[in-house]
């Protein structure tokens, strides 16, 4: 049995009947890569079952505390029914991505049963028409509620599910028995909760003591201009409240592509050229919609700190920073070395203030009245009425760079999805495999009502910044300065090495 932190169930106090908090991803695969050339739905249940068994996350169910005066527990709820969890749909003919993007969609809009362990997965067949894979691939959509995990575990769920190799029999599948604990009575939750209860005012002085340093620090930093906070952030059409429909929809290029523009314009990162491809896009698609404010967007950015000890362990291990887009920039060039400083300028006002310091003061996180402020606001609708402190989700989920199997079956690849909530109607997830880039969005499909515009946006200003960085001379990679000496150009040779190496992770 585990208590939830604050973080954790804090997504669980803000989901509403229009913004349900689950994050996942739908992956494609080639079945022809399996024993005989074929998965059976029946195999995959059982595959599912057997690994399941490895995760908890997968095998727990959410226990609430009565009259909810404390965070909700995890019990281990031993087996559990896999007919219910994993189902089984096919595409109408002819089966093409437009068809599969609507579908994904939809899944995605519906919420989560919480009598239930909190995940779903759905096996999609019929992708004979999908432009860019073999016919017969198959795709599986999996969604699990953001309490139970965040990206990066999530990515280590994702490797208990797949195999490296299509040799199917693994000793993971030795895993016989289910964990089952006996859930706590309401007297023993009710009485850890006064006890909780009791410690908060003692974790809290212990907390601001820790914190208080960098906190003032991070202050005077702002103060004297040493370190730049982001404001001024405009309103959007992404920055009302959603309705309980979504639109979901990916782009998909060479990896390769996206690393030759970061090593055009040194010490730009894989990550700087992923926020500048989404501020290009937005730029374009609200001023064609006659919509560009005249500030530049902002996106939210979350931050992985999740510690050695902490890796294969469920739930959430993330901070964040507000990064600008800089969409009121129209040269692409330009716009993505204003993103890389823009990119520096959070990382530092982040690593002053600490990182792990708001998910810290996050255990404090009152549940009863949290989740009415979400109700309230959303009947209400006072995000409409609020200056927003970010205008999307832009989040960077690295993913494997070999093959992985699943039943046999090749990964051909997968694409991440993220929440739309209140304010904030608009989630993009960066991901990774093998040698393609992939960046997926889903949104509220009254404030994204033509996707597939947007989705073209963000390959023009991809292609935008490849061009730029074509023009870009082989012997000054980072443009506009006089030729250094030779001494000096190993030097910055040596850096952009360097800058290179620490964005391998990205």
């Amino acid at each position: 049995m585990r208590q939830l932190t604050g973080l954790d169930a804090s997504f669980l106090y803000l989901e509403t009947a229009n913004s349900p908090m689950h994050i996942g991803g739908f992956s494609i695969y080639d079945p022809s890569t399996a024993p005989g050339g074929k998965v059976r739905f029946k195999q995959i249940v059982e595959h599912i079952h057997q690994r399941a068994r490895r995760v908890p996350a997968m095998t727990s169910r959410l226990m609430t505390v009565p009259f909810s005066l404390d965070h909700p527990y995890w019990v281990a709820d031993g087996d559990f029914d896999p007919e219910f969890h994993v189902r089984h749909i096919a595409l109408p003919k002819p089966g093409d991505w437009r068809q599969l993007c609507i579908l994904v969609s939809r899944i995605h809009a519906r919420p989560l049963d919480r009598n239930r362990p909190l995940w779903e997965a759905y096996v999609i067949e019929g992708l004979d028409d999908v432009e860019g894979f073999p016919k017969g691939c198959f795709a599986l959509f999996t969604k699990m509620h953001h309490a139970a995990i965040d990206g990066a575990s999530g990515v280590e769920i994702n490797s208990v599910l797949h195999d490296l190799s299509p040799d199917t029999a693994t000793d993971m599948d030795k895993v016989t028995e289910f964990l089952v604990e006996q859930p706590p009575k309401k007297s023993e939750m009710l009485w850890q909760a006064q006890k909780n209860t009791l410690r908060l005012p003692f974790r809290f002085i212990g907390i601001t003591k820790d914190a208080a340093p960098s906190l003032y620090n991070a202050a005077k930093g702002v103060i004297s201009g040493k370190l730049k906070r982001v404001g001024n952030i405009p309103r959007t059409r992404f920055n009302r409240n959603v309705s309980p429909h979504r639109v979901v929809d990916a782009l998909r290029v060479s990896f390769e592509d996206v690393r030759s523009i970061k090593n055009a314009f040194p010490p730009v990162t894989v990550n700087d050229v992923a926020l500048s491809i989404v501020g290009g896009a937005l730029r374009q698609y609200l001023l064609a919609k006659d919509e560009l404010p005249e500030p530049s967007l902002a996106a939210l950015a979350p931050i992985n700190i999740r510690t050695e000890d902490k890796k294969g362990a469920a739930g959430n291990e993330v901070s964040q920073m507000t990064v600008l887009l800089r969409t009121d920039i129209a040269d692409p060039k330009e716009r993505l070395l204003a993103v890389n400083e823009s990119t520096r300028n959070a990382k530092e006002l982040t690593n002053a203030i600490g990182a792990k310091t708001m998910t810290d003061y996050l255990q404090f996180t009152p549940s009863t009245l949290t989740a009415a402020a979400a109700r309230l606001s959303s009947s209400l609708s006072l995000m409409n009425r609020v200056t927003p402190f970010y205008n999307c989700v832009v989040t960077n989920v690295p993913g494997p760079r070999i093959p992985l199997y699943f039943c046999g079956a090749k990964m051909q690849l997968s694409f991440p999805t993220g929440p739309a909530i209140d304010s904030v109607g608009l989630f993009q997830a960066i991901s990774t495999y093998c040698d393609e880039f992939t960046i997926t969005f889903s949104a509220c499909r009254e404030m994204l009502p033509d996707p597939e515009v947007y989705a073209q946006c963000l390959r023009d200003s991809l292609a935008a910044l490849l061009e730029a960085s074509k023009h870009v001379s082989a012997a000054s990679p980072a443009v506009s300065k006089p030729r250094a000496p030779r001494k000096a150009k190993s030097a910055s040779s040596a850096s952009a090495k360097k800058a290179v190496s620490n964005e391998s992770s990205q």
